[in-house]
């Protein structure tokens, strides 16, 4: 794949996760949004079906990583490097570029949050929030759901019957899915660093009313616990299997 393909395959990819993905957190939390309130079930059906049509719309030019953890773990099982920057890069792009169309999607339920009397924080929104803030406890849960998501990836990768019938993006998918009713309670499952990063710049930037802080003393823990996952899954990929 060439480094042109690489990058817009994940500009797009990653642009359809996030736009799904902040969606439906936007649709669950904002008021005067139809989804008002239906709770944390349908986040994670939501995600896992933003996983499907990003993965499955970048696959056939870039393979559709979508996540730097991915990328890494990849690199660090089969050595080969050369491309990881383009990947990333392509995935920050399309993760800020996902957060603003989400943001255009829900304008008039953002404008209503200038209420001071029903304003809600929109960080959870766009970001990961830790329910219990803990820095090591939280790197600790973002590294094994990390693990939980990238060291499967590199199976079904390796796993001829699911690539001949093209159904494991579709498997990826409802292993999101999973993480996310399993694991993700306590910090709200980042496991990407893109997905987490882009649309916390995007958040601090956009002129949301009462949009509360963008948190940046806990971002350098969903960037860095999944960054350690997926390298620990490429090892563990590497040396078991």
């Amino acid at each position: 794949m060439s480094n042109g393909d690489v990058f817009v395959g994940e500009v797009i990819g990653t642009a359809i996760l996030i736009l799904f993905g902040a969606g439906v957190c936007a649709a669950v939390t904002l008021n005067h949004s139809k989804a008002k309130g239906s709770g944390w079930i349908v986040i994670s059906f939501g995600w896992g079906m933003a996983v499907l049509a990003g993965a499955y719309t970048a696959a056939p030019l870039s393979g559709g990583h979508l996540n730097p953890a991915v990328t890494v773990g990849i690199a660090v099982d089969t050595g080969e490097w050369g491309q990881v920057w383009v990947y990333v890069l392509g995935q920050m792009a399309g993760a800020m570029l996902g957060a603003v169309l989400a943001y255009l999607v829900y304008y008039p339920q953002f404008a209503a949050n200038r209420d001071q009397e029903t304003a809600l924080p929109t960080l959870g929104i766009f970001s990961t929030v830790p329910e219990i803030r803990s820095p090591v406890a939280n790197l600790v849960t973002e590294i094994i759901a990390t693990v939980g998501l990238v060291l499967p990836v590199l199976a079904f990768g390796m796993t001829k019957g699911l690539g001949e019938s093209g159904t494991q993006v579709l498997i990826v998918a409802l292993l999101v899915v999973g993480i996310g009713l399993s694991l993700g309670g306590p910090t709200g499952y980042a496991i990407n660093p893109a997905r987490d990063l882009g649309p916390r710049l995007v958040h601090a930037v956009l002129p949301i009313p009462n949009k509360g802080t963008s948190d940046w003393g806990y971002a350098w823990v969903p960037v860095a616990g999944p960054l350690i996952g997926g390298a620990l899954s490429g090892l563990i990929y590497n040396t078991a299997f």
